[in-house]
């Protein structure tokens, strides 16, 4: 787990974040911290926590320790990030067919800074469904 990153540790305080945050995107990553992906997909949002502190704010969900999104969510997978903004569960079409989460550990950092701001511009202007500028289908093996 990146110690950079905002550790929540329990459902209250997982709603609180969503709730709270007005003007930003809530980007949280649900996981199981000790797994090889979660660890690269922390290390790849503490490098980009400084650079879009004015767009997004990135916590860390524990799935084990905090249970209660697993089955909301369908949190099955060793790492998910997803994205909310005002309270609303925001979608992104990448062309796998999931538009309700990543799961899978992003490690290029400005493809990391590209989906935000995709997220962010698009829930500005009120969309509940961004896509993406790059098409994560596995049949172009990325």
């Amino acid at each position: 787990m990146a110690y950079s990153l905002i550790h929540l540790t329990s459902g209250w305080a997982v709603d609180q974040a969503i709730l709270s945050e007005e003007d930003r995107v809530v980007i949280i990553r649900f996981g199981q911290d000790g797994t090889p992906e979660c660890m690269q997909m922390d290390e790849t949002l503490s490098k980009v926590v400084i650079t879009l502190q004015n767009m997004a704010v990135i916590y860390v969900v524990d799935i084990d320790e905090v249970p209660d999104f697993n089955k909301m969510y369908e949190l099955y997978d060793p790492v998910t990030l997803m994205f909310f903004f005002r309270n609303k569960h925001i979608m992104i079409d990448l062309g796998t067919g999931n538009n309700n989460k990543i799961n899978w550990p992003i490690t290029n950092k400005q493809e990391l800074i590209d989906l935000t701001e995709i997220v962010y511009t698009g829930a500005r202007k009120g969309k509940g469904l961004v896509v993406s500028l790059k098409d994560y289908s596995t049949k172009h093996k990325y």
